[in-house]
């Protein structure tokens, strides 16, 4: 009996056979090791071809093979000068390694070991650092991305020959290669807690006071998403300034030659005045509804799709907004939609025809073609005094991310974009890049995450007060001047931190302690964070931080020269190259090259292609989730079936899972002949209590006392209206408890409701209603709850 596995159409095995990854963490900075062993098991010369995510700001830095007992570092070359040694080589019958950056998404590159011959071994070495995100609860966000969607190209793009072309997945749980994983995390503060969506082997501390530990996947992880850590320090807040010495064999004077400073912010701001909300706005809401959509959430279960998770938090957004603000809602596939011609203002009139809309809003408008519909939201007017904050919900699959990216920062001046990736597998370059470049948030969500709570999180950054007169002052001593590679901080946020990079030219005669100032206004009060280093480089750090530092000045190039095409040539792409080559870093027109030109026999004989897949998930339209997508020529082997060739039709290959297998592992499948599919449709699951009372609210903040009220508190109407204090207005009555509902038995889901239940507030401290008190003790006592008028902010 054969094990499951994957195999070429011509019965070949894929040569890759396992990827190791070692993860150092050095306080919110990551250095992460990869290792690709490949081993060639036929009789001829391969050329194994790897397109692969990484996230979208790593900066790779180091590439290297090695055969035998002999290794080969890369050097970073202008792209097509790398291409035409790579093509020497091969045709020479030497062997030859490239590594290179996708011309429309910097998350995806592409790796070709040629020329391995017959019974050979290789093993890949490919290293890169990247900056960890800060969630909303002051978690550092770390994630290996496994799963590779094919990215949607769109209609007159006409594509590349770049990586992203070259995408090559099959099922996850069939992916013929292992995954090893550890992790190591220090920092000058105490590590509180490490979490992940994957199994993880107990912490270990290194140390008594806990700065030190290390973690491992547990035995047995199937490789099946991307693995995502989730790392707590105590004291967060605290802001930090590192100075890295410049490489000595580099001139002074240069980026990799003198000192770079790296200042990490991460302001706290007084909780009265963040704790405030803003009554105006327009609010823009750009939904994803191409088909991948309709996949679910969690693909370990058979829980709710992306898109109709995406309806419910909708229905939380709109019930949220404040009176007197504007909205609209756009959607998008391979065409785009809207609710209203231009924005409208917030009514119950509105809001109910939006909610209505929102309720027949499938994942059926085809591809995932973004550009589009946000040029169209670009277009309109903004309204005066309304500040624009555009919300964007894709999946991220999508070829011209850089292009979508460009669009945004040009527009920034006028809005602020906010951004969540559904699922595994979304763009990461293209989530933290709408909100980097749109001056907002980026959220992901992904395995058993909800998505309410982290877009409501968004929703309170949009509403908080803004920051205004942003400056940053540096006070170095005489001899010393300072130049930042960082562009502007256009925003400051609650939860997130402000990374800042500068290189540091010339020397004191003094070890004079040095310091930056960063001040600001949020809503009439001044504030500033000072931070003092000193010009005494840190020990020996492996240049992360110029290597750091040297990317985000690669990103700021690169988006120049991309609004600068058909323009009188400026030599930013120059400018590149000579930073990328210089840093040792990747950009989208250099690549790594390496080449063995040792003493060792030339290969022999024509070089055959293998495209080693990706893992994606199986996703199925048969039981009504999504899409199956498979690539042409594989075959799925499983030890429960015999052996199905799966031809690829473009998408929508219809299976049928048998329910009695586990969701992902092995499973029997059944071709279904076209014309008598039966489509099953999941049942439908009755609508989860909170958003069953919250989709009863006014847009004004207040509940109606009527049977749908009752049957959401679980009381009848006559419960209700008999236990109601006899002088009490019926919406006050029905707004209070609606109150004590929501924090006697929803005070886990705080996060989703709290904008909501301050409305409500408002709208009940405008009654000047009398006898609250009575009421609330009336409303506790019908709704068993113990809830106190104060804790509702009554």
């Amino acid at each position: 009996m054969n094990c499951c596995g994957l195999l070429t159409a011509q019965k070949e095995p894929v040569p890759l056979k396992s990827v190791e990854v070692e993860l150092e963490v050095r306080d919110h900075v990551a250095t992460v090791v990869s290792t690709l062993n490949y081993e060639n098991k036929e009789d001829k010369p391969l050329e194994a071809v790897f397109v692969f995510p990484l996230p979208g700001d790593a900066a790779v830095c180091h590439f290297s093979a090695t055969i035998g007992q002999t290794q080969i570092v890369a050097e970073v070359k202008e792209k097509q000068e790398a291409h035409e040694e790579y093509d020497d080589a091969l045709s020479s019958g030497q062997q030859a390694f490239l590594l290179e950056e996708s011309e429309q998404s910097p998350d995806i590159f592409s790796l070709s070991v040629g020329s391995l011959p017959p019974g050979e071994s290789a093993s890949i070495r490919l290293e890169y650092v990247t900056e960890l995100a800060v969630q909303a609860d002051d978690g550092l966000r770390f994630c290996l991305p496994a799963v590779l969607n094919p990215r949607y190209q769109p209609q007159g793009s006409g594509g590349s020959e770049g990586a992203s072309v070259q995408v090559t997945s099959v099922p996850a749980s069939l992916v013929p290669y292992s995954l090893s994983f550890s992790a190591r995390v220090s920092s000058p503060r105490p590590v509180s807690k490490v979490e992940s969506n994957c199994s993880l082997d107990p912490l270990q501390y290194l140390n008594p006071e806990q700065t030190q530990t290390t973690v491992k996947l547990a035995a047995g992880h199937k490789f099946d998403r991307d693995v995502e850590l989730l790392i707590y320090y105590k004291d967060a807040h605290q802001p930090i300034a590192v100075v890295e010495a410049g490489q000595a064999s580099a001139k002074p004077g240069t980026l990799m030659g003198d000192p770079v400073v790296m200042l990490s912010l991460y302001p706290e701001f007084p909780q009265a005045v963040m704790s405030s909300v803003a009554s105006c706005g327009e609010f823009v809401f750009l939904l994803d509804r191409s088909g991948s959509m309709d996949s679910p959430m969690d693909h370990s279960k058979r829980q709710e799709s992306r898109i109709g998770s995406a309806r419910d938090t909708l229905l939380l957004l709109l019930k949220s907004l404040p009176m007197g603000c504007y909205f609209n809602i756009y959607s998008f596939g391979s065409r785009f939609q809207h609710i209203f011609p231009k924005s409208v203002e917030y009514s119950q009139k509105t809001m109910e025809e939006s909610l209505k809309k929102v309720e027949e809003m499938g994942a059926d408008l085809g591809g995932t073609e973004i550009l589009e519909p946000l040029k169209h939201i670009y277009s309109q007017s903004c309204i005066p005094n309304q500040p624009r904050q555009l919300f964007v919900f894709t999946d991220g699959e999508v070829e011209n991310t850089k292009e979508v990216i460009s669009l945004v920062k040009k527009n920034s001046g006028s809005h602020r974009c906010f951004s969540f990736g559904i699922g595994e597998g979304a763009s990461s370059a293209l989530i933290n890049g709408l909100a980097k470049e749109g001056g907002g948030h980026a959220q992901f969500i992904t395995g058993t995450d909800r998505m309410q709570p982290k877009v409501m999180q968004s929703l309170r950054f949009a509403l908080q007060p803004a920051v205004v007169d942003i400056s940053v002052t540096w006070d170095l001593p005489k001899g010393v001047s300072v130049t930042v590679l960082s562009p502007p901080i256009t925003a400051l946020f609650q939860g997130q931190r402000s990374l800042i990079y500068a290189q540091l030219t010339g020397e004191s005669s003094k070890a004079a302690e040095s310091c930056v100032m960063v001040k600001y206004s949020l809503a009439g009060h001044p504030s500033q964070n000072q931070l003092h280093f000193s010009l005494k480089p840190a020990e020996d750090t492996g240049l992360t931080v110029h290597r750091l530092a040297a990317r985000t000045l690669i990103r700021s190039l690169e988006m120049e020269e991309r609004e600068q095409r058909g323009e009188q040539d400026k030599g930013v792409k120059k400018k590149v190259v000579e930073c990328s080559v210089q840093s040792g870093v990747s950009s989208v027109f250099t690549a790594f090259i390496a080449v063995n030109k040792g003493d060792s026999e030339a290969v022999q004989g024509p070089l055959v292609r293998r495209n080693v897949p990706t893992p994606k998930y199986l996703m199925c339209s048969a039981v009504g989730y999504a899409d199956c997508y498979y690539e042409l020529g594989y075959e799925l082997q499983c030890c429960y079936t015999d052996c199905l060739s799966l031809e690829n039709d473009g998408y929508d290959n219809a299976l049928e899972l048998d329910d009695e297998e586990e969701w992902g592992e092995t499973f029997s499948v059944k071709e279904l002949s076209a014309g008598n599919a039966q489509v099953a449709v999941p049942k439908q699951t009755p609508r989860d209590p909170l958003l069953q009372l919250v989709s009863l609210q006014k847009a004004s903040g207040c509940w109606v006392l009527d049977s749908a009220l009752a049957a959401a508190l679980g009381k009848t109407c006559e419960e209700v209206e008999n236990t109601k204090p006899s002088a009490m207005n019926q919406e006050v009555w029905a707004t209070i408890l609606a109150l004590i509902w929501l924090h006697g038995f929803k005070v886990d889901a705080q996060d989703e409701w709290q904008l909501l239940a301050m409305k409500a507030v408002s709208w009940l401290r405008a009654q000047n209603a009398s006898c609250v008190t009575e009421c609330v003790e009336a409303g506790n006592a019908l709704l068993g709850c113990n809830v106190q008028k104060d804790v509702m902010g009554l």
